[in-house]
């Protein structure tokens, strides 16, 4: 209801020759390039968030023609969704679902796909529309999902974090945008830029956790049997939804969301100069015409790795059939098992990679941290993925490969080793 409420009153100031200003200096245009990369009911958060992104822009006066949607597309007609049609971002709230134009879903979402229409690259696929952006143009990224050191996930692949890098310099270089924000909500995110990304080519990135930690999911929906938000997203959109975005700074929310993200550290890089600028400059810089209340709601918030469980869990708990709790309990036995299977065997890789040393062996599956070599551990990643666990099937997977990336970063170590390590544990 809101949402009409918000186009009617947009359509009545059109009528009235009430005009809006989408432009920034210099002529320049937003742009927002908005991407749940996950798929799966269980996931259902991931696109519920984005859906809520597209609304924050919409309602606040950005151009839809400049705002593209990466969704896989599977959640609001799921067979699982009891409320066929909807997807909604909190309890008892709105369809986020309704209006959003999604271009690319499906096989469509991918790293490839993604980077292509972040850099304006022709694409054949899905709409075929790409950020078309100049010089003079401001781009919102936001992307949602799954994460582990130096990558973020997509659902048949992963983006690595010196990939996205390469593009965004090259974007730099051929002027395609005055300034550049990111969002990005996944487990280990900070890792995506953290001592990677320069201060100096007018890119500013907040991120749900730090290089090393779990981002978290929230919003344990009873009648859904699913957590509808991630801590982190609906903390910057239950914001811009309220807030004054020509008055508020990138900076003042960034602060906000970092005070109300109590479960892991929210973490910004790149050119702090951007976050003085307000969040308009972003996100539109047209009041919202919804008259938005946030109710406060309990506090529910768990690590974004253990959702399916917490959802298992839940369902043990409210069931009053014995067989269907018997069903669910071995269900949920069944993933501590998977669990366990991939947590030994990136055990046995380590050991067989540290030639059983027992020290290196010990450092290896106990330690965070926030270091990564790239040129061993991006091969690494690929081959386990690839010949052991399939990390975007598989996503408890993406928990151990923080062993990856410490036996990587041992002296001497190399890619090539782990690869024959794998050979003989996979």
């Amino acid at each position: 209801m809101g949402f009409s409420f918000s186009v009617n009153l947009l359509s009545f100031a059109i009528l009235c020759g009430i005009s809006f200003s989408h432009s920034l200096l210099d002529g320049g245009k937003h742009w927002a390039l908005l991407v749940a990369g996950s798929n799966g009911f269980e996931n259902y958060r991931h696109q519920a968030d984005v859906c809520h992104a597209y609304h924050v822009l919409k309602d606040h006066g950005f151009p839809e023609e400049n705002i593209i949607v990466m969704m896989y597309d599977d959640i609001a007609y799921n067979t699982e969704n009891k409320d066929k049609g909807v997807i909604i971002n909190r309890p008892n709230g709105e369809n986020v679902y309704q209006g959003v134009k999604i271009d690319y879903k499906g096989k469509d979402v991918t790293p490839e796909v993604f980077l292509n229409v972040l850099q304006g690259k022709k694409e054949q696929r899905g709409s075929k529309r790409v950020i078309d952006s100049g010089p003079n143009d401001h781009i919102f990224v936001n992307f949602v999902d799954h994460g582990a050191p130096g990558l973020v996930a997509f659902p048949d692949d992963s983006l690595h974090a010196r990939e996205l890098m390469t593009a965004l310099k090259k974007m730099h270089k051929k002027k395609r945008f005055a300034q550049m924000v990111l969002y990005v909500e996944a487990c280990e995110s900070g890792s995506m830029f953290n001592k990677i990304l320069p201060n100096n080519i007018n890119i500013y990135a907040t991120t749900a956790a730090n290089a090393k930690e779990s981002s978290y999911a929230c919003y344990l929906d009873k009648h859904l049997d699913t957590y509808l938000g991630d801590l982190y997203s609906v903390n910057w959109m239950e914001n811009s939804d309220v807030a004054n975005l020509k008055k508020e700074t990138l900076l003042n929310q960034f602060d906000i969301v970092r005070k109300n993200t109590n479960k892991s550290h929210v973490m910004e890089y790149g050119d702090m100069d951007i976050a003085s600028e307000p969040v308009s400059d972003f996100q539109g810089d047209t009041p919202s015409a919804r008259n938005v209340y946030y109710p406060a709601l309990p506090f529910d918030a768990v690590p974004s790795h253990d959702v399916d469980l917490h959802i298992l869990r839940h369902k043990i708990q409210s069931s009053t059939i014995e067989e269907e709790r018997s069903n669910l309990s071995r269900q949920l036995d069944y993933k501590f098992k998977v669990r366990s299977e991939i947590a030994s065997q990136m055990h046995k890789i380590a050991a067989a990679a540290v030639g059983h040393d027992s020290g290196l062996f010990s450092e290896a599956i106990s330690i965070r941290t926030e270091d990564i070599n790239f040129d061993c551990y991006e091969p690494a990643v690929k081959y386990y993925s690839a010949m052991c666990r399939n990390i975007n099937q598989v996503p408890f997977a993406l928990r151990v490969l923080y062993i990856l990336q410490n036996v990587c970063n041992i002296q001497g170590m190399s890619s090539e080793i782990l690869i024959r390590a794998m050979d003989d544990i996979c």
